[in-house]
């Protein structure tokens, strides 16, 4: 396994932190980005809303995860973006790469072998297939519906009139679980509404959520033995990974900091491009 990531650096590597790499992963609900050094060590990172102006919320967060790093501008070596919106970056030109790519090299950096990467993001999921090596076999993305991301989540939120943040302690109180019929985001809607409208405990009726949306991901393709869950839903909602273990029978394996796998990924990239020059 690579060189390990860690959240809290000494001041030991702190003070070997200079130059930093820096990899942006701009998404198109939220932005991420992480700072690393020469070693490998996690040292500073933010995650904000990614808004209407790309350029000013890469621009915050760049900031503001170099304050945490005890870093500025000029210690940046190199930089790499990443995302929905990577081409909209100021600091980073034409140093890109897929998110394919960075989810990928994220979670190879911290858990070695052969790999079934699956991202839960904002507007699409991706299930990642990686050899022993690293090596990329295969990828499948869902990008033509909001079943199963965090948009559909949303959405549901926004029906429930339940704050997003609610959701996962929620769905751990359900005791039983109300599934649902379809994963259209627009047809589950109106199942919501009509398991309200017939008294149904608005708890079951999460867990049923959290349920629609893993088999949406799960029958996206078939999973290897290891299986690492990553993005800002799995983040967010602890919940969604103990039944992802309950549907398949087996541990998963979770980043440190499951939100930031694709900007982890990128500052891998931005350190080896360095190296080579």
């Amino acid at each position: 396994m690579g060189d390990t990531l860690h959240a809290r650096p000494t001041e030991t590597e702190r003070r070997m932190a200079q130059p930093v790499y820096v990899g942006l992963d701009m998404g198109a609900s939220r932005t991420k980005v992480a700072v690393i050094n020469r070693q490998g060590v996690l040292l500073g990172h933010t995650v904000r809303k990614s808004g209407i102006d790309f350029g000013v919320t890469a621009a915050l967060c760049l900031d503001s995860a170099l304050e945490m790093a005890d870093a500025n501008q000029k210690d940046i070596a190199d930089a790499v973006a990443t995302g929905y919106g990577r081409n909209n970056v100021a600091f980073v030109t034409e140093k890109t790469k897929t998110e394919i790519g960075c989810h990928a090299k994220g979670c190879h950096h911290s858990f070695a072998g052969e790999l079934t990467i699956i991202d839960i993001g904002g507007q699409d999921n991706k299930i990642i297939k990686l050899d022993a090596e690293g090596r990329r076999d295969s990828f499948k993305m869902n990008r033509k519906c909001a079943a199963g991301t965090g948009a559909f989540l949303e959405e549901m939120s926004s029906r429930l009139d339940i704050p997003l943040e609610e959701m996962n302690n929620l769905a751990r109180q359900a005791t039983e679980m109300i599934k649902l019929g379809s994963y259209c985001t627009v047809f589950s809607a109106t199942e919501v509404l009509e398991n309200i409208r017939h008294g149904k405990p608005v708890a079951d009726i999460i867990k049923g959520i959290f349920y629609s949306m893993i088999q949406r991901v799960l029958e996206m393709d078939s999973l290897t033995e290891k299986v690492v869950l990553c993005g800002g839903v799995v983040a967010h909602n602890p919940y969604m990974v103990e039944m992802t273990e309950e549907l398949i029978g087996r541990p998963v394996l979770l980043p440190e900091f499951p939100q930031l796998t694709g900007a982890i990924g990128a500052a891998l990239y931005a350190r080896e491009e360095s190296n080579k020059r």
